[in-house]
This record gives C-alpha cells, structure tokens and sequence, in this order.
C-alpha cells in the first residue's frame, strides 16, 4: 500500500473500500488516484462508499455481493450494519462448475524434526494426554496431570495433559457418538507419545463403547483405567503414567519430510483487516505446503455461508462438490432445525471491528485456504486422510472448532485474529495479528505479526518468515505463545439434550 492511501480497494469491481486507519469526517479518502471528502468518522478496519449506492443494490468487497444497501448510501459514507443488510437465505441448489488451478509444483526439500511413531504416523510433540471418558473424572485427571508435570524434571516428554470436559453421561444417541468420535480421534493423535484414557465406571459414555469406536490400539502407547474398580485411582492413574512415560521416553526427533505435516486453519476474533492481511496471508502458506504435498485443514461451516460457492468451484471432482453442498445444506437444516436463522455472524466484536455480513466475513476467512483444489470433505469428527487442501463439518466456535481440527490429525493450528484471543488447542496454535497494533498491544498472546503488510512489507519475505516460524514449531525449536502460557483446553459440540 502507498503510504499516501489510507484506504484500499481489494478488487476493481469493488463498490467500498477499507479504512487502513480511522478517518475523520470530512477528511479525505485517498485510494489509487482517487480522492473523497468522508461524510462520516470512518473507524480503522471499516468500510466507505467509493460511489452512490442506490438502495437494494449489492455491496461489493473482494469482487463478490456481501450484502444489500438497506437505504441509498452516499459516496464517502461509512458503510456498516445501519445501512446494509445480508443476502443469505435459506438451502441453495448448486451446480458443479469448476475452475481449479492446477496445483504449483516445488523442488523445495523441506524437512522438520518430528517424532516417528511405531505405527508410521509422525507428531510434533511427545506429550503423554490423560483423556477422560465422563466430566466426572476431570478432576482426577487434573490432578494427575499436575503431578506427573511436577516429577518430570529433565527428560524429552514434553508434559502431561488432560484434556477434561463436561460430557460422557446423560448423553443420548448422536450427541453421545459425537462426544465417542472426538475423544477417539484425540486418543490417536500423533502429538502424544502415550494416552491414559479415564473412566468412571457407571457413565453412557462406558470403556467398552468406547473402546468400539475407538478400534484397535497399541496396548504400550494407549492404557485404560476405571476409577470405581481402583481403592485409589489417583495412585493407581500414576502408576500407568509413569508406565506411558518410559515408553514414551524411547521417541526422538529426527528429519521427516514436511509433505508429512498436518496444518488446522483457523480464525477467531476477526476483523475488517482479516481478510487483507493475516488471512491472505496464511493462504500463501497453505498453497505452499500444498505445493510441497502437504496437507491443510479449514473448517468452521457457517464462516463459509455467503462464500461457498468459491469453494464448490475449486472441488476436484463431482463426489468432492456433492460432499461440500451436503456439508453447507445439512449444517444449514441443523440450523433451521433448532429454528435459528443462518446469518447470525457476525459477533458483536467483528462487527466492532469492521465486520458487516456473514457473506463478508466469510470471504475472508476462506482466504485462509489459499487457491489450491479441495481434495476432500470431511465430515464431524472424521480423520484427514489425504494431502492437499481439506474442508471438516464443525462449526464457528473457536474453541469448538480448535479441537476438531486437532482431532482431525493436525500437527498445529495457524489461527488468525483481529481482535485477539488467548485460547488453546491440544496442538501448538500461533497466532497471527492482524495489524501491528494488536501484535504490540498483546505479545502475551500473538506469535507472528501480519500487520506489517498495511506498513508496505513484502508478502514473499513476510510468508516465508512464517513458513519458517511454523517449521520451527513444528521441530520443537520455538514454542507457541499457548504453550509457553499453558493455554490449552478442548471443547466437543453438542448436538441433542441431557436427560
């Protein structure tokens, strides 16, 4: 951006343009070669009026329809939710009409230093995770967490962690399967060396059905305990910890190629600086890793309303467009199931930061995956399977959404933020500012800085700083700020009543 703008244009066909700092009334709006008097004080990430739009007439950002003017805007006015209204409705009907760019190829030879599992699979970090199979137990498993951490001293385990939550018990059906398939897929996950699974004894949630969702385990890396059957549980959880421990114990990093890398894609907090900077941003990541045969993961289904049929296009194959209309249409029938309308995103906070519509939010947040195909649709719970970009079923909630994306396989989350968010995941999560300001503001929470790229830095030299600061998570060289801060905590969609 030119130093003199202090506004930008994302597309030609764009109708508003986005205040890159806040703009006084009657102040001018500088963008290319064109100058307007602004009739409002305009916040910072907000948007203006290039020219008249007439009521009902679309509002256009990135090139694509965000919503309708509700009443005849006026150029140089501010332009947010007192004068636009959303287009999103109810169930579309879509037809597959693809336009795929074809897949960049890389000489690049990348590799990380991960742990090589016994079963071929590979992890970034080698923790020992105590997953409970009812809320009941948490406190065990806390307790048992706190006091492994403490006995630890030198050794490559890098701690132990229980991943406690409220459900297990009064669960009925699909809800209960939902709550099963999680856990399982946490149980699997790569990241941890060995797994203490916790039981109660009397819970829905029981070890055997579990045990069937979950198949077959290594009997060495995945050990099961159940509370009422012990005289002292807490005693005899730490027995099996310290027994998960000294096999874990035996794993060291060594190089593995990055095509083996699993990324989440995430955003939280957002702003109206999303979608220019730290989404776009992590997009080049994605279509780089992808490049090298690596695999990402976007999910948040109702941040895709309003932009789906980008996606649709960039399906590989029919059977991949099919799954992607029945993720959007079925989480859409979830919605108007529990009679609740499909644009209600933006929150209070992204609409404080710039954010009008669900459509524009979604624009942005898309921006993450980059341009490369979709390769494949996951669905709740279902583990990643192929390289290349993927889409899971789960929905905006950024917690809930964390821990599907780990349970999907992810070695690590990217997690966008405008506004700033201090959570975790069960994997390291780095998150990246949108602006300098936040960045500066929040260094407790922010790993990489995006900002930089209003202030005219470049995206090649700024991509491959986070290229490399991922690799460096990846081998164990640096450790994201929710590690370092001990944030990290797991929420599982709930789907049905509690008796």
């Amino acid at each position: 951006m030119s130093h003199k703008n202090n506004a930008l244009r994302l597309h030609a066909n764009d109708n508003v343009a986005t205040a890159v700092c806040e703009i006084k009334q009657a102040e001018m709006l500088r963008i290319e070669e064109l100058e307007i008097p602004s009739k409002n004080d305009i916040p910072a990430g907000h948007k203006i009026a290039l020219r008249k739009i007439e009521t009902g007439e679309n509002i256009i950002k990135y090139g694509w329809p965000i919503g309708h003017a509700k009443t005849t805007i006026a150029t140089g006015e501010w332009v947010h939710e007192h004068n636009v209204e959303t287009n999103l409705s109810g169930k579309l009907d879509y037809r597959y009409k693809p336009e795929l760019q074809p897949v960049a190829t890389s000489d690049e030879r990348v590799t990380f230093q991960g742990f090589i599992r016994n079963n071929g699979d590979i992890g970034i970090r080698n923790e020992i995770w105590i997953v409970p199979l009812v809320g009941c137990v948490n406190e065990v498993a806390r307790t048992v967490a706190q006091r492994m951490n403490r006995e630890l001293a030198e050794t490559n385990i890098d701690g132990v962690y229980a991943w406690t939550h409220p459900y297990g018990c009064s669960q009925l059906g699909d809800d209960l399967q939902l709550t099963r398939k999680i856990l399982a897929s946490l149980v699997r996950h790569p990241n941890a060396a060995g797994v203490l699974v916790l039981g109660l004894g009397c819970e829905n949630n029981t070890l055997d059905s579990f045990r069937q969702v979950l198949g077959e385990s290594d009997p060495k890396r995945v050990k099961f305990l159940v509370s009422q059957d012990m005289e002292d549980e807490i005693e005899s959880a730490m027995q099996i910890v310290h027994e998960l421990v000294t096999y874990g114990k035996q794993f060291r990093r060594e190089p593995i190629a990055i095509s083996r890398l699993r990324v989440g894609l995430e955003c939280g907090g957002s702003d109206g600086f999303s979608g220019i900077t730290a989404n776009p941003l992590v997009g080049v990541f994605s279509d780089r890793l992808v490049a090298l045969d690596g695999t990402v993961v976007l999910s948040e289904v109702t941040e895709m309303f309003g932009a789906e049929e980008i996606l649709m296009k960039r399906c590989v194959d029919q059977h991949v467009f099919e799954k992607c209309v029945a993720m959007i249409n079925d989480y859409k029938d979830y919605l108007i199931r529990y009679k609740q309308p499909i644009d209600k995103n933006p929150s209070p906070g992204n609409k404080k930061g710039g954010l009008t519509t669900l459509e524009e939010k979604s624009l942005g947040c898309i921006l993450k995956g980059g341009s490369s195909p979709i390769v494949d649709v996951l669905d709740y719970g279902e583990l990643l399977k192929k390289a290349g970009l993927n889409l899971l079923t789960g929905p905006g909630n950024d917690l809930v959404s964390v821990t599907l994306l780990a349970a999907s396989g992810a070695h690590l989350i990217l997690f966008t933020t405008g506004r700033g968010t201090p959570l975790g995941s069960p994997v390291p999560t780095l998150k990246i500012s949108t602006t300098s300001e936040l960045a500066g503001r929040k260094k407790n929470w922010i790993d990489f800085d995006a900002g930089i790229l209003l202030e005219g830095a470049s995206t090649e030299e700024t991509s491959d700083r986070l290229f490399l600061q991922v690799l460096n998570v990846a081998s164990g060289v640096e450790r994201t700020r929710n590690e370092v801060n001990d944030f990290r905590e797991i929420a599982i969609m709930k789907d049905g009543v509690t008796v």
